[in-house]
């Protein structure tokens, strides 16, 4: 294809130094590479998608499960959570409220970290309930005589039969069960509005339900533990 850079740079208004970068941008290469648009105002659709999403799986949740949890909580001596990936980004939040709110929380591999007694208790979050480190951690804790508390998509899983306690938040996106075909009918017949492969990617939505869902607990444990607000702030990091 044959280009006469003066007359497309001239024909468009297009500066000199400009002409090569236009150009490419008209043929569909931006460096060296095919050009990727998009319209910003996804992120919005995807935003107000997630939230109804989140709301739905909510509604669908056991009370059941979470009042046992919840129990668990408010029992729990010492507390060690883990998780892998992104869901053990999740688990160190977690650890850092109940520090927040006045708990012994410990992250399991940090060097800080005590040795578990029996009677402590684990949090786990994994949404597979099969990860082999994760797996491995939760029989440690069950040989020490701890208590176990998952949190995960899988409530069949290896980890969930280890368990003392376990939320099941759901596999709405089929990610962990691999059934992303059942959940994109319900996108086409109205039950959610999007039918792109790109919302909630991978283990996403399990991710951000599990932060939603630890944060819920923390506001539950703060009011059942009638813990003062100034409190919690004398316990913030100054050091940092």
């Amino acid at each position: 294809m044959n280009y006469n850079h003066g007359y497309f740079a001239r024909s468009r208004s297009i500066p000199p130094g400009d002409t090569l970068i236009a150009l490419y941008s008209e043929m569909g290469i931006c460096n060296g590479g095919p050009c990727m648009t998009g319209d910003p105002l996804l992120i919005q659709d995807y935003l107000q998608q997630m939230a109804e999403t989140i709301t739905q799986s909510v509604a669908s949740l056991d009370p059941d499960r979470m009042v046992a949890f919840f129990d668990e909580m408010l029992a729990a001596r010492r507390v060690y959570v883990t998780g892998a990936g992104r869901s053990g980004l999740i688990a160190r939040a977690f650890a850092m409220r109940l520090m927040h709110i006045g708990y012994d929380a410990y992250v399991v591999g940090e060097t800080i970290t005590p040795a578990m007694r029996a009677g402590d208790t684990l949090v786990v979050f994994s949404g597979s309930g099969a990860t082999g480190s994760i797996l491995n951690i939760c029989m440690t804790a069950k040989e020490l005589q701890g208590r176990i508390c998952l949190i995960t998509a899988s409530p069949e899983s290896k980890m969930a039969n280890l368990a003392d306690c376990v939320v099941d938040l759901g596999d709405e996106t089929g990610y962990y069960h691999r059934d992303r075909g059942a959940f994109e009918v319900r996108q086409i017949t109205g039950q959610y509005r999007s039918v792109v492969a790109t919302f909630a990617p991978l283990g996403t939505l399990f991710e951000t339900l599990a932060l939603v869902f630890s944060d819920a607990v923390i506001s539950s444990l703060l009011q059942a533990r009638h813990e003062d607000i100034s409190e919690v702030t004398s316990r913030l990091s100054n050091v940092q």
